[in-house]
């Protein structure tokens, strides 16, 4: 192959690729970025077996764990009771919001009559079932006392 050829070969080969020199110290540095991330990844394997041997040795108190699921058992009742709370407020609001209307014709000063006989259904000391207007009341999930 003439010279002048194989130099426009070159040339054409060198400004699209790269040279062979770059091309080994790519490489290298390659190599010594492998080099190096190897010695953390030990580094770090070592920091990891410390951090598990310490944990071994210092194991869970059993007061501790038993104040844990005691905490843990209280909060989950005290949800529970919340909840029952806030659907009795509901339940008392709907109450409320079915109340009548007063009565624009009674005055402020006219006393309430007491002496009417109570309804027999709120006297009986049995738990209402119903709500006004014929709507069943929804009972409230109690906890058993067992976790959730």
């Amino acid at each position: 192959m003439p010279a002048p050829l194989r130099r426009a070969v070159r040339g054409w080969f060198d400004s699209r690729y790269v040279s062979l020199a770059d091309h080994r110290q790519d490489i290298k540095d390659t190599l010594r970025e492998v080099q190096t991330l190897g010695r953390e990844v030990t580094a770090l394997r070592a920091e990891i077996d410390g951090l598990r041997a310490r944990v071994a040795k210092a194991g869970v108190d059993q007061a501790q764990a038993r104040r844990w699921d005691d905490a843990h058992r209280l909060a989950q009742e005290t949800a529970v009771a919340m909840d029952g709370v806030l659907q009795n407020e509901v339940l008392l609001w709907q109450a409320v919001d079915r109340l009548p209307p007063p009565d624009p014709d009674r005055s402020a000063s006219q006393p309430v009559d007491r002496l009417s006989p109570p309804d027999p259904a709120r006297s009986s000391g049995q738990p209402v079932d119903r709500l006004p207007g014929d709507t069943p009341a929804p009972s409230p999930e109690r906890s058993s006392g067992g976790s959730a």
